[in-house]
């Protein structure tokens, strides 16, 4: 098992966030039926996450038309960062052991094929706040539609003390 973010040895997720003048948001409310983030044993898993910010989604458009390719691995951040703030508020960073799982969608314009490039926004963010433990298996995946017309939607399996 690994060290949890908090515990001795491990890198305190809250401490890092302010290191590098980032805030955790507030929780993203559900746009149908279902939860933020569920837990199930020892495991997080957190419904996808646009890139909404304070109740604003921050673009719309697919990845390679409306959208470039920067922008779009920006906007993976800022899902990143509403995933940690739903598990933050489930269970407490201080809790969180692994991020084990990320799947990135990307709305993709026609021929777009850099999704793995748009997804390192998110898996950047995960790596530099939470350091090893940040680091995960993912998958990339280019997407017709997403909700509200969102270039990139995130969501995340991760384990838990």
């Amino acid at each position: 098992m690994t060290t949890p973010v908090s515990g001795e040895g491990g890198v305190d997720a809250y401490a890092r966030l302010t290191e590098l003048g980032l805030t955790l948001p507030e929780v993203v409310p559900p746009l149908a039926s279902y939860v933020p983030a569920v837990q199930s044993g020892n495991y997080v898993y957190v419904s996808g996450q646009l890139p909404i910010v304070e109740g604003k989604l921050q673009a719309v458009g697919k990845v390679g038309a409306e959208v470039t390719p920067e922008q779009g691995s920006e906007l993976a951040r800022i899902c990143a960062l509403n995933a940690l703030a739903a598990i933050d508020a489930l269970v407490g960073l201080g809790r969180l052991v692994k991020i084990v799982k990320l799947n990135g969608f990307v709305a993709s314009a026609p021929g777009f094929t850099g999704q793995p490039a748009v997804v390192n926004g998110a898996s950047e963010l995960f790596g530099t706040v939470l350091g090893e433990i940040g680091r995960h298996a993912r998958s990339a995946v280019g997407v017709a539609e997403l909700p509200l017309g969102a270039p990139v939607e995130v969501d995340v399996i991760a384990e838990i003390a």
